[in-house]
């Protein structure tokens, strides 16, 4: 099966697409060695994200082995991971 998106560490809990997808589509990737898939709840344009594990509020977002920020919102397998319900916890002093 040809790769569809990208998760490069075994913690992440999001993959990159490398294509433009449309909901309903079941996109592949590799966990490590295993090939893994997944539903997509929504629409994802090329390189950006989307949900391989459930994520809470509140949630660190791994891509890479590394947090991108916290989830604003939970986050189903399948769903869009973005701006929309990602947020930086970089620099901010607050957090």
């Amino acid at each position: 099966m040809k790769k569809q998106a990208v998760v490069i560490n075994v913690k992440d809990n999001v993959a990159t697409v490398v294509d433009d997808f449309t909901s309903g589509t079941e996109i592949h990737y590799f966990l490590g060695e295993q090939e893994q898939s997944v539903i997509l709840l929504q629409d994802i344009p090329l390189g950006h994200k989307v949900a391989i594990r459930e994520i809470n509020q509140g949630e660190e977002v791994i891509k890479y082995g590394e947090s991108l920020g916290g989830a604003t919102s939970d986050i189903k397998v399948g769903q869009h991971v973005h701006v929309h319900n990602l947020e930086s916890l970089r620099g901010r002093g607050d957090k």
